[in-house]
């Protein structure tokens, strides 16, 4: 089946979604942030549903499908106005991570939860001091008897107050040619020496960011994913890190995309609404081009990063790791894009009601700019195209 053309059972899945989306909306999810809450009830729904563990395997309770399936549940409910953003974290990043690589234990402890919600993980990659450049990471892991040692810090992570456990990507020296390479660790919540601070964002979300310190924490030997230390390299353990970490980063990026196209549809949809019946002059105004050119601009840039969202899941799915490194790249690219250009048209198009807490669409004008931001920025995307895909030289 070409990624362009949906399946009979993907368009269920967006009609099944949508409608689960429709019934919390928007009014809902700005209650929840209003309350310094979390979005308990419809992440609960969504499992119940079997929507939360679409893309992990069934033998552990979940949907058997992909990513391609995931980032539809994402994308629909960003359209009705609820996204769930632990979506990315826990079954896209950290789910598909243990599924693919973790030991046979690691999988019965952690699937079937994350599968049906009842527990989640966060994932702490990124660093004060290394930002974009993940050589730079300076948590490290080290052995001592059975045991894992971890030290370091990390910042903007996800859920961590509610999440069981953290995916830490650490670095550990290979004992064959004393560099560093990434290693990933499971490190439950209450673990001793594991420390989180909540930073204070101007974002307005349900999930919060925080800053975690790793003071000597000491893990079991079956903390590390894969286990033990494997000399096959990419069957898991310490030779599999870089492998585990670009297993996790494709969904990632291609759950991102689905957040920010979910987001621009939704901001769309509220302005198309407004141009329909907002009348001055005697006729709406979205009959004039100068705003129906601009919102039929940001429909078809919301489409065209939909396609090769599309792309890059069907290409993950298929087992196509290289193929779909790049295709999620510039699908998470095209669609910040498209996701802060189409938030800025809905804005501008309600005018002065734009900025009304009554059509909740201000808000999103920050939260649209954490596609461009994050996982990764869109310079460092184009960075990736230059020298990737172009063959063109590096500056750094």
């Amino acid at each position: 089946m070409s990624p362009v053309i949906e399946t009979d059972e993907h368009q269920a899945l967006r009609a099944a979604v949508a409608a689960l989306g429709q019934r919390y909306g928007r009014d809902y999810l700005t209650t929840v942030v209003a309350e310094n809450r979390h979005p308990t009830e419809l992440w609960a729904e969504a499992a119940k549903l079997g929507y939360l563990g679409v893309n992990l395997p069934e033998e552990y309770g979940g949907g058997g499908s992909g990513i391609a399936e995931l980032s539809i549940v994402l994308e629909e409910l960003g359209a009705a106005g609820c996204p769930l953003l632990m979506l990315v974290v826990s079954p896209a990043i950290c789910g598909t991570v243990i599924a693919r690589f973790g030991t046979p234990a690691q999988k019965q402890q952690w699937l079937p939860g994350l599968a049906d919600g009842t527990r989640t993980m966060a994932f702490g990659i990124t660093e004060p001091d290394a930002g974009s450049n993940s050589h730079r990471i300076t948590t490290t892991a080290r052995r001592e008897g059975e045991q894992w040692i971890l030290s370091g810090r990390k910042v903007f992570v996800s859920g961590v107050d509610i999440a069981d456990a953290t995916l830490i990507v650490g670095r550990t020296e290979d004992a064959r040619t004393g560099k560093l390479k990434p290693c990933l660790f499971i490190v439950p919540r209450d673990t001793p020496g594991f420390g989180r601070r909540p930073i204070d964002m101007e974002l307005a979300a349900a999930e919060k960011q925080f800053e975690l310190t790793l003071d000597e924490v000491r893990l079991p030997a079956d903390a590390l994913v894969g286990g033990g230390t494997s000399h096959a390299f990419g069957s898991g353990g310490e030779d599999a890190g870089l492998l585990q970490l670009f297993a996790g980063l494709n969904p990632e990026r291609v759950m991102t995309a689905a957040f920010a196209i979910g987001m621009g549809r939704y901001a769309l949809s509220r302005a198309v609404e407004y141009a329909r019946d907002r009348t001055v002059f005697k006729q709406p105004i979205g009959a004039h081009q100068a705003i129906a050119h601009p919102l039929a601009q940001a429909h078809i840039d919301l489409e065209l990063a939909r396609l090769m969202m599309q792309k890059a899941a069907f290409l993950y799915d298929s087992g196509d790791d290289i193929g779909a490194g790049e295709a999620a790249n510039m699908a998470k690219y095209a669609a910040g894009e498209a996701c802060v250009k189409a938030v800025d048209q809905a804005v501008h198009t309600l005018g002065g009601n734009g900025l009304t807490r009554e059509f909740a669409l201000a808000s999103l004008i920050t939260a649209s700019r954490v596609a461009r931001i994050a996982p990764v920025s869109r310079e460092m995307i184009l960075n990736y195209v230059s020298h990737q895909t172009l063959g063109l030289p590096k500056s750094y």
